[in-house]
């Protein structure tokens, strides 16, 4: 199979999937999104950050303008992200989300500063960083732009982490292409929803590439966990108390909740070898080296 015929079929399987969605919608209605920042931060601490990022159309590619401005105007949001700061149980953390009714998440030059920004965001006041993925990959309107995001978004998360600073990534369903080979793997913690499936390519191109049936359940976050790619498997409904107790063990994430947020920052730089979550109630062990 040619790149090409790669990109061919890929375009074509995210058009299948939007169709789908959009059945439902045929009015053109509002999309109501239902964020998975909104369900973990404490009430009334959430303050959005960065909602004046918005996609340039570099390559002028037709109809992306269009496309864009009307998701942003039925959405409310400035492209396939969201971002705030607010407590989970008390602790003060940066939240991101990528959102799968914004061009099924798509990360462009808009969620890769998004991302980044978060990321910096976090170093700056040495919180701790919660990114929830859901995204086909790259955006392809955007071509090599949507590209160097994965670079960009790799080195801010690393920055992070070479300063002490903890970073949980979240997969949720579908978490692929660009988004998988990059920031959204580099977590020093990574969670994933039960069923969400998370890989590079689809398994109908790796089928057609190695000509050779592919196991039960691959790319699935059970097949991920077992081969060491995902350290647990985390139910939505569950998703905030575990955060909360991964958070607790972490030194600089102990906050004051009130009208104004006060995080107490040790400043103990957590160690980069074995880490377990063992005492958090989990049976998990990350080499984070």
């Amino acid at each position: 199979m040619s790149i090409l015929d790669f990109f061919l079929e890929r375009k074509a399987t995210l058009e299948e999937l939007a169709q789908k969605r959009s059945a439902s919608r045929k009015a053109k209605g509002r999309i109501r999104i239902k964020g998975r920042i909104n369900e973990v931060l404490d009430p009334r601490t959430s303050s959005p950050l960065f909602e004046d990022i918005v996609s340039a159309d570099p390559l002028e590619f037709p109809g992306y303008a269009e496309k864009t401005a009307d998701l942003a105007k039925r959405s409310g949001l400035s492209d396939a992200f969201s971002c705030a700061v607010g407590a989970i149980k008390g602790h003060q953390v940066v939240c991101a989300e990528l959102i799968p009714d914004f061009l099924m998440g798509s990360m462009g030059t808009a969620v890769g500063e998004a991302i980044c920004r978060s990321a910096e965001y976090a170093r700056e006041r040495k919180l701790p960083l919660v990114v929830f993925s859901a995204s086909g990959g790259a955006r392809m309107q955007e071509g090599m732009f949507s590209l160097m995001q994965m670079a960009k978004t790799s080195a801010a998360v690393r920055r992070l982490s070479d300063e002490g600073g903890l970073f949980i990534s979240v997969l949720t369903h579908p978490t692929t292409g660009g988004v998988t080979a990059s920031f959204a793997m580099l977590g020093d913690i990574i969670l994933a929803e039960p069923n969400a499936l998370i890989g590079f390519a689809g398994p109908r191109v790796i089928e057609q590439t190695i000509r050779a049936t592919l196991p039960e359940g691959f790319q699935r976050s059970e097949f991920q966990q077992k081969h060491g790619f995902v350290d647990a498997i985390v139910p939505r409904e569950q998703m905030r108390d575990t955060l909360a107790k991964l958070l607790n063990l972490h030194p600089c994430t102990r906050a004051v909740v009130g009208d104004v947020f006060s995080a107490k920052a040790s400043g103990t730089v957590v160690s980069r070898g074995e880490f377990s979550t063992v005492e958090a109630g989990l049976t998990v062990a990350h080499d984070a080296s």
